[in-house]
């Protein structure tokens, strides 16, 4: 399926906020790049892959905000409250169903077995029941619970000891998030799941009954727009306020500790993804760079110290880094240029990019991808021994666009 023609994304008064509210800076195309990191892509890149977009997915009538993947499904979220569900492998006329709405921006979505968990602006996370697609004729989904609990509410709300102070004249209790939610993540084995905010704080809350068990407040010195989260229990924060911080708790500790700060972006960090391995942070900002963190300096030198040090950046894009993703050895990167770019880590520090992603008529917020499992080689028109990928890209321009990459064994 081609590219299918779609109008201009709304320039809504909601939306013109998200831009002046995601960071503090005054713009996000107008911030340098970082010339002091060297790039590590070469300056020609000759590539043999295979990239194209394979259907436009169409029924949002706002700003894409949020995506996610679970089994066979594709969840999106958007700027005008709407949950809806898609294929995960689209075909010529993709289905679309709407599961859920409520009164508030999607910002962040995650699955957890029959449940999604959802992040609205309105400071709230909402927990939904996953109903059986395939056996239902209701895509209604019910909203089985709202954070903070009620339970939490109350039995915070008669000790002064819980109470935080946020402003000058103004406290609350510390389980409450107090501006929009930028992103959720959950462990590894799904027992947690972690929120940041626009309020500068990150919490934790436990899957199984959704207690809030902690709150980090004024973690960072702006809004936190990213978080990600290794196997081995690390927990990193992006902010406006142009740091990465490094987060862990240990056997014992009651909350986590700061382990490390990450400084070398010159705006606003807006996203974040690490390498399957966890040895490779990726971090986006406004500065159209997107920088590759490594430990012990990427290689066995010595990071002096430091849990990670910088490798080197990867550049391309024309305008601010929104959003990231990694599946195997490759990064996609989504920009406010309209356009993806689809990386591969290739041996030591080298990267290559392999192709950049043209259609979107908007800012793209969000994106994942997959192991595209379903490749017929003879179809796509490339030969065997390589790799296939599917790439869900989410815009400003209200549409979803998938795309399948073919990586030829020789270019990963």
């Amino acid at each position: 399926m081609g590219f299918l023609p779609c109008p201009l994304a709304r320039k809504s008064s909601k939306e013109s906020d998200y831009f002046h509210s995601h960071s503090t800076e005054s713009s996000l195309s107008s911030q340098p790049s970082l010339p002091s990191v060297p790039s590590l892509t070469p300056p020609s890149q000759p590539s043999t892959t295979h990239n194209h977009c394979i259907s436009t997915l169409k029924g949002h009538t706002s700003s894409v905000f949020s995506l996610a993947l679970a089994g066979k499904h594709l969840y999106s979220g958007s700027s005008d409250s709407q949950i809806r569900i898609w294929p995960q492998k689209p075909s010529t006329m993709p289905n679309s169903h709407k599961v859920a709405t409520c009164h508030s921006a999607v910002k962040s979505l995650v699955v957890l077995n029959d449940k999604l968990f959802t992040a609205h602006s309105d400071h709230k996370i909402r927990v939904w029941k996953i109903n059986d697609i395939e056996d239902s004729k209701h895509y209604s989904y019910k909203c089985i619970a709202t954070l903070p609990t009620l339970n939490d509410r109350v039995t915070t709300l008669f000790s002064s000891k819980n109470y935080v102070k946020v402003s000058r004249h103004k406290t609350c209790t510390w389980v409450h998030h107090l501006d929009a939610i930028a992103a959720l993540a959950l462990s590894k084995d799904g027992s947690m799941l972690y929120s940041v905010s626009w309020d500068r704080a990150f919490k934790v809350w436990r899957t199984s009954d959704f207690k809030c068990l902690e709150s980090t407040w004024n973690a960072h010195d702006d809004a936190i727009n990213a978080i990600a989260l290794s196997n081995d229990e690390f927990v990193y924060t992006g902010s406006a306020d142009r740091k990465i911080k490094v987060w862990r708790k240990s056997e014992g500790d009651k909350k986590h500790k700061l382990v490390d700060t990450l400084e070398k972006h010159k705006s606003a960090v807006n996203a974040l993804a690490l390498s399957e391995d966890g040895t490779v942070l990726y971090s986006g900002a406004c500065d159209r760079s997107i920088i590759v963190w490594g430990k012990d300096g990427g290689g066995g030198g010595g990071g002096g110290g430091r849990h990670m040090v910088v490798v080197g950046a990867l550049r391309g894009h024309s305008k601010a880094i929104l959003c990231l993703g990694v599946v195997g050895d490759l990064v996609c990167s989504g920009s406010a240029d309209k356009t993806v770019r689809i990386w591969s880590r290739g041996i030591g520090k080298s990267y290559w990019c392999l192709g950049v992603l043209d259609g979107h008529r908007g800012p793209v917020k969000c994106l994942t991808a997959a192991v595209d499992s379903c490749t017929d080689s003879k179809t796509s028109g490339t030969h065997e021994g390589g790799n296939s990928y599917l790439v869900y890209s989410g815009s400003l321009d209200c549409d979803i666009k998938v795309w399948q990459i073919w990586v030829p064994a020789s270019s990963t």
